[in-house]
């Protein structure tokens, strides 16, 4: 199909583009890698009358190590994330769910904030971020603002980011190294979204798990945290196999789909991915702890 007419804009600083957004009101869009708005364009689901690209806007890329933190360029490519020392040496949890993300080309395109403002609960990252109480950086013509991941996520892809505001970047914790990270994904072909997905991290000390972050990948209409098992692990063996049904870990991760509402489709019904989330959650946990 054939997008709607819209006006293309592309502004040589991010002072210009933030007001771009705010000359054309609550009908612009924002365009970046676009991997996400491109197919919606396409078929006609979105029909913005102005795109602001910003996707060559310098201010908007590069990663930099920051103390007790990596922040991340909204314009940084997911196959830059994935490669860089920074990111791999300071938050590993974010590398390895990268290299997950599509293929090869949507990685060398996509960009890494723009996938998180799409804010798909079936996305890779969104999960991730909300397991480790990332920060989001916006800005406006009236400024920047900071939004935690655990308010970032409003509703099936709305992101609370106002209509004049543009993503900058992402700042993600570190967490140190007392910490084992995993993601565990379950799809149909390499490429494909994740039926469910689950991003670990465990913190071990003296043989036990003393804190654990689990987040959910298409469980529910915004990514979600397996609140119930990360109190259920607290203080649980860290080298408990969990393979046997009395197993302390398998026990925890029993409770990984509670409060949750996944949805129905072709590749299967709420039953199936809470299913799903169980096992994925053990797998997942299991692996974090021995990382």
């Amino acid at each position: 199909m054939i997008p709607a007419p819209f006006d293309y804009v592309r502004p040589a600083t991010l002072d210009e583009a933030c007001g771009a957004l705010r000359e054309a009101g609550e009908d612009a869009k924002v365009l970046a890698g676009g991997q996400s708005l491109l197919p919606l364009l396409r078929l006609r689901l979105a029909y913005p009358t102005v795109l602001v690209d910003v996707g060559r806007l310098a201010e908007l890329r590069g990663i930099r190590d920051e103390d007790d933190h990596v922040f991340i360029g909204a314009a940084a490519t997911h196959d830059e994330v994935m490669r860089s020392s920074v990111v791999n040496a300071g938050i590993p949890l974010v590398a390895l769910a990268t290299r997950t993300v599509a293929d090869p080309a949507v990685r060398h395109r996509g960009t890494f904030g723009g996938s998180l403002a799409h804010a798909d609960p079936a996305g890779d990252l969104p999960a991730v971020a909300l397991a480790l109480d990332c920060v989001f950086v916006v800005r406006s013509a009236d400024g920047e603002r900071e939004i935690p991941a655990s308010e970032f996520f409003a509703d099936y892809l709305e992101p609370a980011i106002e209509p004049d505001e543009i993503l900058v970047g992402i700042r993600v914790p570190k967490l140190g190294p007392d910490w084992g990270y995993h993601y565990e994904k379950f799809h149909r072909t390499a490429q494909a979204w994740a039926i469910v997905g689950v991003a670990a991290a465990v913190r071990r000390s003296d043989g036990s798990v003393r804190e654990a972050r689990i987040g959910l990948t298409n469980m529910g209409t915004t990514p979600l945290r397996a609140s119930a098992t990360e109190a259920a692990l607290r203080g649980v063996p860290s080298g408990d196999g969990g393979d046997g049904a009395g197993g302390a870990v398998a026990e925890a991760c029993a409770v990984a789909a509670e409060g949750t509402s996944p949805p129905a489709d072709l590749h299967g019904g709420p039953d199936y991915r809470r299913h799903l989330a169980r096992v994925l959650t053990r797998r997942a946990v299991l692996a974090a702890a021995r990382a």
